[in-house]
């Protein structure tokens, strides 16, 4: 049986529907992924185009609130900013890890400067993903 995994962030824009579309690429046949947020709003173009660069389609993940139905079927929550790790709300008997990184959506710059920052983010979720899915092979 499959565990849940959620990632939560502040808007649900960028970070989390990133991870989200990794592990979902890497890690479907081990985990149901989700991802929210504390403050909705819409998945980043940047985010899109990033990840279409790997050839991973995120363009149809919504970006959600953090509700108590999804808090509950997480077996395992990963905030990706400080903002969601300190307003997450409390939940007991569920495993947290914490993985900051900056927020390439408030990125100042053209497009490509700002693309360059979601690369970057992108990248490190690459290889924290790719980790977290090495440590905890079924």
């Amino acid at each position: 049986m499959k565990k849940h995994l959620l990632f939560l962030c502040t808007g649900n824009s960028a970070r989390s529907q990133m991870a989200e579309g990794l592990v979902r690429h890497w890690g479907s046949e081990q985990w149901d992924v989700s991802s929210a947020g504390l403050e909705p709003s819409c998945v980043h173009e940047l985010a899109i185009a990033s990840m279409a660069e790997l050839g991973i389609d995120i363009s149809e993940q919504l970006s959600k609130p953090i509700t108590k139905e999804r808090l509950d079927q997480a077996d395992l929550i990963i905030t990706l900013c400080g903002d969601a790790k300190e307003r997450c709300p409390l939940t007991p008997g569920r495993a947290r890890y914490h993985w900051p990184l900056p927020d390439p959506a408030r990125v100042q710059g053209d497009r490509e400067e700002k693309l360059d920052v979601f690369r970057q983010v992108r990248d490190e979720l690459m290889q924290r993903v790719r980790s977290f899915l090495d440590q905890n092979e079924s």
